[in-house]
């Protein structure tokens, strides 16, 4: 297991608090493994890369050697919780909430080790719960408190209606904490007042409290609002790979270091590296590449990775080679110069054509770019590459 210090780093990076730092310091001195929670609502079917945030962060506890719990709330997703709504949150059926869990476990383990991770369900030990469990469970908390949550209080200064149902889910998502003895639990920075509430039930039933580590909301592909499919502003983790490539290399720039940060598993110093690049010259488009490459094999594969570009409708990349590679085959008495192969071939329009991409270094050979005074040998095959788009794979022959 790393040092004490090696973790904190990993573990405070992209990461918006660590509450309470010192205490989570005593934990991690302690040597063993922690239990460390998150929590996820299967309120839709989909999952997008602003919920991976959370997820990336597991994983990364996950590498530290502590052992993680991914929360399906089936139950609290029947509840609906209200953070950051105006309105009372339409509550799903259970039928509805089971369906949506079992994609949510095929998709987090495209990036969890499965063999590594507890699921759970907190239906498991809400469903026990008697009424009077529940009623000692609400006396732990004034309402005046539950008012001090920003949705609640802007709501209830509104004059808008705060059902009785939604003040339970906060003390729902705590008491999960209880039950599942956690140490750390992670959440979006909107999560704050659960997460808290989860350090004051436990220490109400006689537990340690555990840490909290909030994490930032990923901004979308306008890089201004919160990541989300009603703004349309989102990446879904299921999308085809082309999709995916072609949003992600059309973010603007300024927000690819914040994805490189939150959503890649490259290490600080090579993403300090990039920034260098880009610094010293490098086109951003090429950094944002390599970021989307990454995205989309993580979710489909390296060989998709390798060709989302052309699913995106993308120019190939550079020494590339198109799918549907023309065979052309020439004949001649002798050496033909490449000018002469070029325009006998299609590839270009006429020789002058040939001369001026020759002289600006636009013509390759087997990738290697070549002057005028290359000439093609009788009986040799090479591709010719005239520009950035026309190919052919030429034959030249000898006349009997």
């Amino acid at each position: 297991m790393k040092s004490v210090e090696e973790q904190l780093a990993l573990i405070k990076r992209g990461a918006e608090e660590v509450l309470v730092e010192s205490e989570l310091i005593s934990k991690l001195e302690r040597g063993e493994p922690l239990r460390i929670k998150a929590g996820f609502d299967p309120t839709a079917p989909d999952l997008h890369l602003g919920h991976t945030v959370l997820i990336n962060k597991l994983r990364q506890f996950q590498e530290l050697g502590h052992q993680v719990i991914f929360l399906i709330g089936d139950f609290t997703g029947m509840i609906g919780d209200p953070s950051g709504k105006s309105a009372t949150r339409p509550p799903l059926t259970r039928e509805q909430v089971l369906e949506n869990a079992e994609t949510y476990k095929a998709q987090v383990f495209k990036i969890l080790d499965p063999s590594r991770t507890e699921v759970a369900f907190n239906s498991t030990w809400m469903d026990q719960l008697k009424p009077a469990d529940f009623i000692r469970l609400a006396s732990q908390y004034t309402v005046a408190r539950m008012l001090e949550r920003d949705d609640f209080d802007k709501r209830y200064s509104g004059n808008q209606p705060i059902a009785i149902h939604e003040f339970l889910y906060p003390l729902v998502q705590g008491y999960d904490s209880v039950a599942l003895r956690a140490d750390v639990e992670l959440g979006g920075t909107d999560q704050k007042f659960n997460l808290l509430m989860g350090r004051e039930l436990q220490r109400a039933y006689g537990q340690p409290s555990q840490c909290v580590v909030t994490m930032p909301l990923l901004e979308g592909l306008d890089g201004v609002k919160k990541m989300s499919k009603s703004l349309g502003n989102y990446v879904g983790i299921q999308e085809a790979p082309g999709v995916m490539y072609g949003k992600l290399v059309s973010i603007p720039d300024p927000l690819m270091w914040r994805y490189f940060e939150l959503l890649s598993f490259r290490s600080l110093e090579e993403i300090e590296s990039f920034k260098r690049d880009v610094q010293q010259g490098t086109n951003p488009r090429d950094i944002k590449i390599k970021l989307a490459e990454e995205i989309v094999a993580r979710f489909h594969g390296e060989e998709a990775a390798a060709s989302a570009h052309r699913s995106a409708g993308n120019r190939m990349k550079e020494g590339e080679l198109p799918e549907d590679l023309p065979e052309v085959e020439l004949s001649a008495a002798e050496a033909m110069p490449i000018a002469s192969v070029l325009n006998k071939s299609g590839l270009v329009k006429n020789a002058a054509v040939a001369r001026d991409l020759l002289g600006s270094g636009g013509v390759r050979v087997d990738g290697a770019v070549v002057a005028r005074d290359f000439m093609f040998q009788l009986g040799s095959t090479h591709v010719c590459q005239a520009g950035k788009k026309a190919f052919a794979r030429v034959k030249l022959n000898k006349i009997a």
